[in-house]
């Protein structure tokens, strides 16, 4: 191995201690904890060190907010796949959104909550874009079905995922007050009442 390859590898793997050491940090503590001097202390590095790799405390978050964009295509996606029906692939892919944020709350904080400063979302996270691309196939499908086909299949995009983040915060707000079958039951109604009113 040369000693360029080895340089680049011995980069790549102190990149990865940073991301694994900050991502420690929020799972044991949250966000707020996290810091660029705190990861350099705990990795045993010196802060510029730090800045070699991330331009700042939100190229980290970005990293984060990014690795979670992907994560949710790829359930959505798969849901969607196990069925041809525009109606049922909406239902499937509410619950895949649901069973993202409840197993991934972390990401799902930074990627929805905390947000992303200092560009336009989308144009910095196409990852994001697949996602909205997803859920405005089946929309589409059954708005050319239905008895309006006029309707903006954009806006209704924003009814859905306001509907579902909706859920997910009242869910998180409450903790364990009420039951994930009671949270579930709601979520059904809310997305039956949405394909009812797209047809």
């Amino acid at each position: 191995m040369g000693i360029s390859e080895r340089r680049l590898r011995e980069k790549e793997k102190l990149r990865s201690a940073i991301l694994g050491t900050a991502w420690r940090m929020v799972t044991d503590e949250g966000w707020q904890s996290l810091s660029i001097r705190r990861i350099a202390d705990a990795i045993e590095y010196s802060v510029p060190v730090i800045y070699d790799h991330f331009e700042n405390k939100e190229a980290i978050l970005f990293e984060f907010a990014k690795e979670g964009f992907q994560l949710l295509a790829k359930k959505i996606e798969e849901a969607k796949a196990k069925t041809k029906d525009p109606a049922e692939q909406l239902r499937l892919i509410a619950y895949a959104y649901w069973d993202f944020a409840a197993r991934y709350k972390e990401h799902y904080k930074l990627m929805y909550g905390l947000g992303m400063q200092g560009c336009e979302v989308e144009k910095c996270l196409p990852e994001k874009t697949t996602f909205r691309k997803l859920v405005i196939e089946p929309i589409t499908e059954l708005i050319e079905k239905g008895n309006n086909p006029k309707a903006n299949p954009c806006l209704k995009y924003y009814t859905f995922w306001s509907i579902l983040h909706g859920l997910i915060s009242i869910k998180n707000m409450r903790g364990n007050a009420v039951s994930d079958e009671i949270n579930k039951m709601v979520m059904d109604d809310a997305i039956a009442g949405f394909v009812k009113n797209l047809n």
